[in-house]
């Protein structure tokens, strides 16, 4: 069978109602669809004996009238005969409905993860974590129960009401006038209930999202909260996001509950009816007592469809909230990025240019962190961008990383126009190696193995040995293969430094940004990463985002940048040489305190 690719996923925007996003779910079934057809046959068919099981119970009833032994077994055999098909027909319905439904749930799992993952940074600069993991996990999972069985149910159910009432109009026309008159009313509290239940449960559904995001954070940045002794704090703030759900479910509990009570008691008061009405009519000879048993029957089970369907269409109301929510992120615009490894890599020589570059990021527009930035990187050279914290230094990384959209201005690589790269191609021959370095939850080798996902066993070895990473490594009893839990969490920070040099070594970038990757080492630490890094900047341009000044004494040119400008350029001699220049005034701020 072939498998659903990712490219074959719907790319179209999402515009109609909420029922018809609701059934775009269905494109993500691929080549399984035929499953969800066949599973309402088997429905179908599980309605049908369903509907056949009361007729034959008022026969043999009316048996005992007719004192008809052979007649009366014959049609037991019938009933058992149905209730074996019932269970024959229910599990093929249920086992195809499941195997249609997790296959359609991991093609859209698949989806939106690969869509979140290719959202630009201008996205989750705007989005939390938290908020994200809850739609991948509790709406997918809310949409997984609803077509698991709710769906199935529903449908089953509207069979039997509408089958059910078709064949009590067949027994006695009256009994089913009567029977009927209530069904107005609950159709109309249906819908004016179904809304309020709807709205309810897509605030609770929200609420819960924002929980998570408190967990998130909080199991992140455990150490500080440990450090602040916060403990207390973090309990009281999750304490107050789950009281506010508590209230919000209290409230659609109680509507669920105002509805299955007024239900409860139309349905149920109608059955009484129609027995009463039924025996009187028994009484006077228009019907017989397995007719009026076959009716009361199916009364009930139309009675129970419609008392159980108002609760499934809550429900299917639910997953409808929980799947818009799912499709707003797969409606946002990801990054013109493939989802597959690229065969061959185009390499570029290395040459950075920006002219006359302004930016203000997405969310604070009125703010222009670069102001017509111009500096020119040629291949081999290490070019240092200094200032005080917040001018702008690391928003020069990102923006040659294509992470956000220049304003105006122009960056080129190799005298081409950085946007007419594609990101696999510009990315691809970059290297990042960051202050706060963030290393995946598996093994030291596979977090190496990150810059070059194919590489061999020598090779990463040797990236670690030039990193200065090799020694701490094999000083593990597990070597390569040590565990460095969440975020690295069981290395200390210079060891952390070292793991993504090796990391940058073995993608072998031909452009190389440094940002702060020094700032928080202690010395012993620094030096180490100091003689791997320029080991790394060898044979290949490098932006360095510095903050101790001793670490791009032999930049080849240093860009001073201040409020957006880039005030100062030169070497360190030639900065240091100019009266109350900003970059002489850091440095003996530096070496002064040193």
């Amino acid at each position: 069978m072939p498998r659903f690719k990712e490219n074959d996923l719907p790319k179209s925007k999402i515009t109609a109602t909420s029922l018809q996003k609701a059934t775009v779910i269905f494109k993500y079934s691929g080549n399984h669809k035929w499953k969800f057809y066949v599973g309402l046959i088997f429905l179908l068919l599980t309605g049908g004996t369903a509907l056949a099981f009361p007729k034959l119970m008022g026969m043999l009833v009316d048996c005992v009238k007719n004192n008809d032994h052979v007649m009366a077994n014959n049609i037991a055999l019938g009933l058992v005969l149905i209730l074996f098909l019932q269970s024959f027909f229910s599990f093929f319905r249920l086992s195809l409905f499941v195997n249609f439904t997790e296959n359609t749930l991991a093609n859209l799992r698949l989806s939106l993860y690969s869509n979140l993952v290719k959202l630009p940074m201008s996205f989750f600069s705007q989005k939390r974590v938290g908020e994200l993991n809850s739609r991948i996990s509790s709406d997918i999972t809310q949409i997984q129960d609803t077509l698991t069985s709710t769906i199935a149910e529903f449908l089953r159910q509207f069979i039997l009401i509408i089958g059910g009432v078709i064949l009590l109009a067949n027994e006695s026309f009256k009994l089913t006038l009567l029977m009927l008159s209530v069904v107005p009313l609950v159709a109309v509290a249906a819908v004016v209930f179904g809304r309020f239940i709807r709205k309810y449960s897509k605030k609770v559904q929200d609420q819960v999202a924002e929980s998570q995001v408190i967990v998130e954070e909080t199991m992140q940045g455990i150490s500080i909260v440990k450090a602040f002794a916060n403990e207390w704090y973090e309990i009281a703030r999750y304490d107050g996001k789950i009281r506010d759900i508590v209230k919000l479910a209290i409230i659609g509990g109680k509507y669920r509950g105002y509805f299955a009570s007024f239900i409860i008691f139309c349905l149920f008061g109608s059955i009484v009816a129609v027995v009463w009405y039924g025996v009187q009519l028994s009484i006077s000879g228009e019907m017989s007592v397995g007719q009026l048993i076959t009716f009361v029957l199916y009364s009930t089970f139309v009675g129970a469809s419609f008392g159980g369907i108002a609760e499934l269409y809550a429900q299917i109301q639910k997953a409808i909230g929980a799947t818009e929510r799912v499709f707003e992120l797969l409606e946002e615009d990801p990054e013109k990025i493939n989802s597959r490894e690229a065969k061959e890599q185009q390499k570029i020589n290395g040459d950075v240019s920006f002219k006359d570059v302004t930016f203000s990021y997405p969310s604070r527009k009125e703010i222009k962190v670069l102001k017509g930035v111009n500096f020119t990187a040629k291949f081999g050279q290490k070019i240092a961008i200094v200032g005080p914290s917040g001018v702008g230094k690391s928003t020069i990384a990102s923006l040659l990383l294509r992470f956000y959209d220049i304003d105006a201005g122009k960056i080129e690589i190799d005298g081409k126009n950085i946007y007419d790269f594609d990101l696999e191609t510009l990315r691809g021959n970059m290297s990042i190696v960051p202050q706060d370095v963030i290393l995946f939850g598996g093994t030291i080798k596979e977090n190496i193995a990150y810059g070059k996902p194919n590489a061999t066993q020598d090779e990463i070895e040797l990236a670690a040995k030039q990193a200065n990473a090799l020694n701490f490594i094999n000083g593990f009893p597990e070597k390569m293969e040590t565990i460095v839990g969440e975020r690295g969490i069981k290395l200390s920070g210079g060891q952390r430094q070292r793991i993504a040099i090796a990391r940058a070594l073995l993608k072998n970038p031909r452009i190389l940004i440094l940002d702060e990757a020094t700032s928080s080492l202690d010395s012993e630490s620094e030096k180490l990463v100091q003689e791997a890094l320029e080991i790394l900047m060898e044979g290949r341009t490098s932006i360095i985002i510095a903050h101790r000044l001793s670490t791009i004494r032999s930049a080849d040119q240093i860009l001073v940048l201040d409020n957006g400008i880039i005030t100062e350029q030169g070497t360190h001699q030639e900065l240091l040489a100019l009266e109350n220049g900003l970059y002489k005034n850091l440095s003996n701020l530096q070496f002064s305190n040193s």
